[in-house]
């Protein structure tokens, strides 16, 4: 039977990946529980970096969420599911919030009176002003916010220049019950060695996989390791 080694990291929740979405959920789990953040490279090093133009929310009082749904379901020329556009569109606005509430920076546009409102930009397929910006670099500007976020919190470990190799699986060290994930093997470029990390909770937080292709405009770290371990581990692609 597998066991871990006494030396191996520890942890309630570990998140692979150190994107937008891996440190957003880092800082909202970080108040209840110890969370270790895995990055394949530096801990901002990602798609989430190089991300240009903005995020939609509806913020506009002429503009609905209905219509945000509406134009995603056009533009996505019936391959969008209903439901989790609506679920997105109806959340965007409080996860933009979110991240003013953390420091991001979008710019703003002064109005008559002194009232200082987010300065809107309309993209392709949307019919109305709901794109928050940070210039033509808001990718910068969220990663830079929530990495130093992550960095002061006393519950987040980050680990730099560690790839998880694959999940750990209960069946895999002869426990009984169902099958569960127990943690993650990683291999530490720093130490330059395979280690394990034991955690209650895994989070796949790994981006996409544009790197299997010979031509991308994405990062080296975006090469589909977590769809990969999703897989294997069971889950459906």
């Amino acid at each position: 039977m597998t066991t871990f080694s006494p030396s191996d990291y520890q942890c309630d929740v570990l998140i692979v990946g150190s994107g937008a979405a891996g440190l957003s959920l880092a800082l909202r789990l970080a108040s209840h529980y110890r969370v270790t953040v895995l990055s394949k490279a530096q801990v901002n090093e990602g798609s989430t970096l190089y991300a240009q133009g903005g995020l939609a929310a509806v913020f506009d009082e002429t503009d609905s969420v209905d219509s945000h749904v509406e134009d995603t379901l056009i533009a996505g020329a019936g391959l969008c599911d209903r439901e989790a556009v609506s679920f997105v569109a109806s959340n965007a606005r409080h996860c933009v919030q979110w991240l003013i509430d953390h420091g991001v920076a979008f710019d703003t546009d002064p109005q008559a009176g002194g009232e200082m409102r987010y300065h809107l930009t309309r993209e392709g397929g949307h019919s109305h002003r709901r794109i928050l910006h940070s210039a033509d670099a808001t990718g910068r500007e969220v990663e830079t916010t929530l990495v130093g976020q992550a960095l002061r919190h006393p519950n987040i470990r980050i680990l730099e220049r560690t790839n998880a190799v694959d999940l750990i699986l209960s069946d895999k060290l002869g426990l009984p019950g169902p099958r569960r994930v127990m943690g993650a093997w990683i291999w530490n470029r720093n130490r330059e060695r395979v280690e394990t990390c034991q955690a209650r909770a895994v989070v796949l937080a790994t981006g996409g996989a544009a790197k299997v292709y010979q031509y991308t405009t994405n990062p080296d770290v975006a090469s589909g390791d977590g769809i990969a371990m999703a897989w294997r581990a069971g889950c459906r692609v």
